[in-house]
């Protein structure tokens, strides 16, 4: 037997393995090695963004001084309306699982994992009051492995800001 055939039938045999202990045990469990699905909270005005491609943010820019990909609408309704408006809106998600909730701030941290991998990603929500009853949010997205997201962070951020003018259309500024 050649060393090549050996070399791939060791490559077989350890990928088999591999295979086998994540389906028994489970990605939850396989990820939580990498640490905790939730990766905490974050202050918007002090936020520094990876340097990596694995993470995304919407804010106003009056909140933050760091790199924002997508600035949020306001909308006619106050903070508290917002946030259970983005609850219905968010409601369909799936594998979304609610982790924290800061009433003085107002904010919600959410874990949500792929569909496939059940790879784990830390979205904060924060509800930001603003003058004549409107509000608006700020979201930041970010991956807890990997160095590029492939996009699935400000591909979700998009979706439910989609989701949250249908329920509340935004104001036309």
């Amino acid at each position: 037997m050649s060393l090549w055939v050996v070399i791939a039938a060791a490559i077989a045999l350890i990928a088999a393995t591999l295979a086998a202990a994540f389906a028994f045990l489970g990605p939850e469990r396989i990820w939580s090695l990498y640490g905790p699905a939730d990766l905490g909270p974050v202050s918007f005005e002090t936020l520094q963004r990876r340097k990596k491609p694995n993470d995304a943010l919407a804010a106003p820019a009056d909140l933050t001084r760091a790199r924002i990909d997508v600035y949020p609408p306001v909308f006619a309704v106050d903070a508290a309306a917002l946030r259970r408006a983005l609850g219905r809106a968010i409601a369909s998600e799936r594998r979304l699982t609610l982790v924290a909730i800061d009433d003085a701030v107002p904010a919600e941290r959410y874990v949500q994992r792929s569909e496939r991998m059940r790879f784990p990603d830390t979205i904060i929500v924060r509800f930001l009051d603003r003058p004549g009853g409107r509000s608006t949010l700020a979201i930041y997205s970010r991956s807890q492995l990997g160095g590029n997201d492939l996009g699935v962070n400000l591909a979700r951020i998009n979706r439910w800001l989609d989701k949250l003018a249908k329920e509340v259309p935004p104001v036309a500024e």
